[in-house]
C-alpha cells in the first residue's frame, strides 16, 4: 500500500473515532452528613443510595461520596467541588434541610439536578433544579393535628431546631393547627448541637399546653422529649418524620415511650393491603437492604434515598436519548425527565414532580406511628 493510501486510511479511522460518541460514566455526587450530629441520618441515606444500579441505559454509574460533617457550609463547599472539579451530572443530598437548602443555591446556578433527601424547597419561580423525596410539612403536620383533634387537644406547644427544618416544622404545625381551631402557644428553639433545653422546656411547662410537638430530627430530636419527661409532662407529645429510626429510640429511651410520630407507608408496610403497590416496592427494598446490612437494619431514611434512586433510574434512560453524560445538555435532559416522572411507585409514596414544586407525593405518603415498648408501631387512624 502506498504512503498516500496509508494516510487516507488513517484519516478515515480518525474521522470515525471522532464521529462516534464516546462513552462516559454518569457521575453522581452525593453530599451527606456521615459524621457529626446528623450522622444517624446520613449513614442510612448513604446505604440507600448505594442500592443504585451500577449501569443505567448502557452507561456506567459512578457515585462520588463526600462528608459534610453535619455542617451546611461544608456541604456547599462539597457541592462546588463536585460540580467544578468532578464534573458531576447529578447531585444527591443533603441529609438535613439546612444543607439541602444551601446546596440548592449552588446546583440551581450551575444547572445540576439535585435530589434532596431532606425536606427542602424554593419559591415556585426559582424551584427548577431541586426535588425533595420526603413528604411536605402540610401533609405530615396535618396528620398529626388530626390525631390531636381526636384526643381533644385545644392548645399545643412547639419546640424545634433553630434552623430551616425547625421553621418548616413550626409553619406546618401552625397552619394545620389554626385550620383545626388548635392554638399554638409557644415557639421555642434549640441548636442541633445543644446538650440542654431546660430553659425552653420550663417555658413550655409554664404555658400549660394540652400537647407538645417537637420539630427535631435524628438523635438531637430526642433531647426535648427527655427534658419534658424529666419535668413530668403527661400530655401527648408528637414528633416529625425526621426521627423515625432506631437511634432516636435508643437515645430517647423511656422518655419517648408513647410519642406519636409520622412517617411514610413503609413504616407499616407489612400492614398495607396486598393491592397497595407501595407494599411490593417496600418489601423489595427491605430485602435488598437487609441482604447487605443485616436482618432488621432497614429504616425510613435509607428508604427515602432508595426512592430517590428509583426516580433517577426512571429519568436517566430517557435523558440518555437526548445527550451524553458529562455535558450540560445531559444535565438539562436529566432535569427535564425528572419532571416527566409519572406515578412512580416508591417505598414512601407515589411520585411525580410538577414544575415549580420540590415535592412529589400526596396523602398516600403519610401514616401515623407510636412508640410502644421501645419500638415504632403502626397507629391506625
Amino acid at each position: 500500500m502506498s504512503i498516500k493510501k496509508l494516510l487516507a486510511s488513517a484519516c478515515a479511522v480518525a474521522f470515525v473515532a471522532l464521529a462516534t460518541p464516546a462513552h462516559a460514566d454518569i457521575k453522581i455526587g452525593v453530599v451527606l452528613a456521615l459524621t457529626g450530629p446528623n450522622a444517624s441520618l446520613g449513614i442510612p441515606y448513604r446505604k440507600g443510595v448505594e442500592l443504585m444500579a451500577k449501569e443505567i441505559g448502557g452507561e456506567k454509574v459512578q457515585l462520588i461520596f463526600l462528608d459534610d460533617a453535619s455542617d451546611p457550609s461544608t456541604a456547599v463547599k462539597n457541592a462546588q467541588k463536585l460540580i467544578a472539579d468532578d464534573k458531576i451530572d447529578i447531585l444527591i443530598g443533603g441529609s438535613n434541610t439546612p444543607a439541602s437548602q444551601a446546596m440548592g443555591n449552588v446546583t440551581s446556578q450551575a444547572g445540576v439536578q439535585q435530589v434532596a433527601l431532606a425536606p427542602a424547597a424554593f419559591p415556585a419561580d426559582k424551584n427548577k433544579w431541586m426535588i425533595s423525596m420526603p413528604q411536605p410539612a402540610n401533609l405530615w403536620a396535618g396528620a398529626l393535628v388530626k390525631d390531636m383533634q381526636k384526643r381533644g387537644v385545644k392548645t399545643v406547644a412547639y419546640i424545634g431546631f433553630s434552623d430551616p427544618w425547625g421553621d418548616i416544622a413550626y409553619n406546618g404545625l401552625k397552619d394545620a393547627a389554626e385550620k383545626a381551631g388548635i392554638k399554638v402557644v409557644t415557639n421555642e428553639r434549640y441548636a442541633r448541637a445543644d446538650t440542654s433545653v431546660t430553659g425552653q422546656v420550663l417555658k413550655i411547662i409554664a404555658a400549660r399546653p394540652d400537647a407538645v410537638m417537637v420539630g427535631g430530627s435524628g438523635t438531637p430530636g430526642a433531647l426535648p422529649h427527655i427534658a419534658l419527661a424529666e419535668r413530668g409532662f403527661k400530655g401527648p407529645v408528637y414528633a416529625t418524620p425526621g426521627v423515625f429510626n432506631q437511634d432516636y429510640l435508643r437515645v430517647g429511651g423511656k422518655a419517648v415511650e408513647n410519642v406519636v410520630g409520622v412517617t411514610g407507608p413503609i413504616g407499616g408496610a407489612d400492614q398495607l393491603p396486598d393491592t397497595n403497590p407501595i407494599k411490593g416496592v417496600s418489601k423489595d427494598f427491605i430485602k435488598k437492604y437487609e441482604d447487605i446490612n443485616g436482618k432488621g437494619s432497614w429504616n425510613s431514611f435509607a428508604a427515602f434515598a432508595y426512592d430517590g434512586v428509583l426516580t433517577l433510574q426512571d429519568a436517566i434512560p430517557r435523558a440518555l436519548k437526548k445527550a451524553k453524560p458529562g455535558t450540560q445538555e445531559f444535565r438539562q435532559a436529566v432535569r427535564d425527565e425528572v419532571r416527566n416522572v409519572k406515578n412512580l411507585v416508591g417505598t414512601n409514596g407515589v411520585y411525580q414532580f410538577p414544575d415549580g414544586s420540590s415535592y412529589g407525593v400526596d396523602e398516600r405518603s403519610v401514616i401515623l406511628v407510636q412508640v410502644k415498648d421501645g419500638q415504632w408501631k403502626y397507629l391506625p387512624n
